[in-house]
């Protein structure tokens, strides 16, 4: 049996012990090694750089054989036991005994401490147990496929979208005119922040912001905040006292006064039943709402916008599968959920970025009892109770083993949407080859089909209206909360029409 206590876990540690169980036993990890990108933990000075932490975990797994390939545990200091797993079986078994019964995993809060701290513990994100089973259901049907893609509802998508389109044109043909270019190169990731948080807020609540307040306002606030939430989950005190000396305080009070202001608004279309709030049937008072809202109008900025930024910074350097997109899409006067299903380039291509650069890049479980875990192909791993559970999803979607070319086709790091049409010729399904990127089982992202809506959207009508080419070589990753193109898809711009 596993150590629960610290003076048992310290002697297991010194004695090199193994704290895991089964026929699909991890790897250890040693804290201090030669070679590597950076220590296997996250501390003051590489936190902002936490998909090198997860790449230490796997210099030297080459040399390991068997299930210590691809999971691998970290094991010192006393601490209970920290897994990395990038096995897509393992994955799916830990991710689907996930829930809030007895023995089952809970969502490990560690990562998101700074989050709930920002937002409030009661939600959707944070909670476990019954809390989060009760916020789940309230957010069900809301957020379901079946509501979103309502004509109604799904137009208001697209007419927003429309407008915030039409004005960025006619800002960008006017700079072209006044300097005598055809070419304007830009970086896209504010402007898609922008027209994202304007979807939400404007259509999904029934709010109404005016373009200028999102991107002046709000967008900056929300940034700030979302970057004060990853330094203040791992280093709270320290960047009090930060603050403290900088004098940057104050601006962290008016960030936060501007968050408030925005859920205010996204709260007043209740009342009336717009936007989808006429979808959702609760009793529960404003105030027990708020913590989900700020989650809501945080998080689906910042995972829409990396999973549109992603899509546009892959395509900027595929003019072919721009061109086939523009073949789709050139003739459509009305998206609706049938055209876009029909759209087979569009989709490929949304699900090829889902898995080659998540937004979710990696999911935290924590074992709340011994537990055994069992995969489809009947393999068993013992977690012990506490132990700290790194889903690496990231790294699992770019194993060549996993999804290489002798399995899909095409290299496991390259983006090549075309690996969804030889997998579909084998008879293999996204359900088929899951890729995590909008989580799985219980815990899945409930902004699952609302992504895909708000990307598609964004996708198809830049694709319909610009040819647009990437600006110098492949972006590296920059990753917090989410992970997006390291140069702010920048790209040079041109007017197809």
């Amino acid at each position: 049996m596993p150590a629960t206590s610290w003076p048992g876990r310290i002697l297991e540690q010194l004695r090199g012990v193994n704290p895991f169980g089964g026929d699909s036993l991890p790897s250890r990890v040693p804290v201090f090694a030669s070679g590597r990108p950076t220590l296997p933990f996250p501390h003051p000075w590489n936190y902002r750089e936490p998909i090198r932490i997860f790449e230490t975990f796997w210099c030297g797994a080459e040399k390991e054989t068997g299930a210590g390939r691809h999971n691998r545990y970290l094991y010192v200091g006393g601490f209970p036991p920290v897994l990395l797993s990038r096995d897509p079986a393992i994955i799916k078994a830990v991710l689907g005994a996930t829930g809030e019964k007895p023995g089952q995993f809970d969502r490990d809060t560690a990562p998101t401490a700074g989050i709930a701290r920002a937002t409030g513990e009661d939600s959707l994100l944070y909670a476990n147990g019954a809390v989060w089973r009760r916020q789940k259901s309230l957010a069900a049907e809301p957020f379901s496929r079946s509501s979103l893609f309502q004509p109604e509802q799904f137009h208001g998508f697209e007419q927003t979208f429309r407008r915030t389109v039409a004005e960025r044109l006619e800002v960008l043909r006017a700079r072209q005119k006044a300097t005598g270019q055809t070419v304007t190169r830009l970086a896209l990731e504010p402007e898609i922040k922008v027209v994202m948080l304007e979807m939400l807020v404007n259509n999904f609540f029934g709010g109404t912001v005016d373009e200028r307040e999102l991107r002046e306002r709000f967008v900056p606030s929300l940034d700030g905040l979302i970057a004060h939430m990853v330094s203040d989950t791992i280093a709270p005190r320290m960047m009090a006292v930060a603050g403290l000396l900088t004098g940057r305080r104050g601006l962290l009070k008016r960030r936060k006064a501007d968050f408030e202001a925005l859920v205010d608004i996204a709260l007043a279309g209740r009342a009336k039943g717009l936007g989808l709030w006429q979808q959702f049937h609760s009793e529960a008072p404003d105030a027990a709402l708020r913590s989900n809202l700020r989650v809501f109008l945080a998080g689906a900025m910042e995972a829409t916008s990396s999973f549109a930024s992603w899509a546009i910074s892959h395509l900027a350097r595929r003019p072919d599968i721009q061109e086939q997109i523009f073949a789709e899409v050139k003739d459509l006067e009305t998206y609706d959920p049938d055209s876009l299903t029909h759209a087979l380039a569009l989709n490929r291509v949304l699900e090829e970025t889902v898995r080659l650069t998540p937004a979710l890049y990696f999911l935290p479980r924590r074992a709340t009892v011994d537990t055994w875990i069992e995969t489809t192909d009947h393999r068993r791993m013992l977690i012990p109770k506490g132990a700290h559970v790194c889903l690496d999803v990231w790294h699992a979607n770019r194993c060549e083993e996993f999804w290489g070319a002798a399995v899909t086709g095409y290299p496991a790091g390259d983006f090549a949407p075309e690996r969804w049409e030889f997998l579909a010729r084998k008879g293999l399904t996204p359900k088929d080859m899951l890729h995590f990127g909008f989580g799985y089982g219980p815990r899945f992202c409930p902004g699952r089909f609302l992504g895909l809506l708000e990307v598609g959207l964004v996708v198809g009508a830049m694709v319909k209206l610009f040819r647009f080419t990437a600006v110098g070589e492949p972006a590296g990753v920059r990753a917090g909360v989410s992970t997006k193109p390291a140069d702010g898809v920048l790209v040079d711009l041109e007017l197809r029409a």
